[in-house]
């Protein structure tokens, strides 16, 4: 299959919606309420500082990130993403795909750096990809996160520079 990822459109968000759901209410790997109503979690990956892309395979959504500024002002130049694929796409390189679009996206906006605020340690599979893509862990926030199963767990800051 051919994966080709577009700026997402507003037809997209219930195919979105979809994808987001079940990470969202399971809780392990967003820090964000595990409860929020459908309309309040498309709220929150559509807000209005967020960039929202689609990964496509054969005309089937599987995939979506936003890109935004990680913070404002003296920080505007730091670009921060989150990223989510369909559990019946995953382990096929969707989300190298997308980290690698976003970045060429940021760099095009004008990003000099990436970062990820909160990726939860137990989430080994994307700090293991995250760091293959040349991110480092630069901060631990220890029992920052109120895992569902693991209870309180470590965090990590991970930055990589253009």
């Amino acid at each position: 299959m051919m994966t080709s990822i577009r700026a997402a459109a507003e037809t997209d968000r219930e195919a979105i919606l979809k994808i987001i759901a079940p990470v969202l209410r399971a809780g392990e790997t967003y820090a964000i309420d595990s409860d929020l109503s459908e309309v309040a979690m498309l709220d929150y990956w559509f807000l209005p500082a967020h960039e929202v892309f689609v990964a496509v395979d054969d005309g089937e959504i599987v995939g979506t990130y936003y890109l935004m500024a990680n913070q404002r002002g003296g920080g505007q130049h730091v670009a921060n993403c989150g990223y989510m694929v369909s559990p019946k796409a995953q382990g096929r390189g969707l989300a190298q795909a997308m980290c690698e679009h976003s970045q060429e996206i940021a760099k095009a906006r004008r990003f000099l750096a990436m970062q990820f605020n909160h990726v939860v340690s137990t989430n080994t599979r994307a700090v293991a990809l995250w760091q293959r893509l040349g991110f480092d862990i630069v901060g631990t926030l220890p029992k920052a996160f109120r895992h569902p199963v693991h209870g309180l767990v470590d965090s990590y800051v991970m930055f990589k520079t253009f």
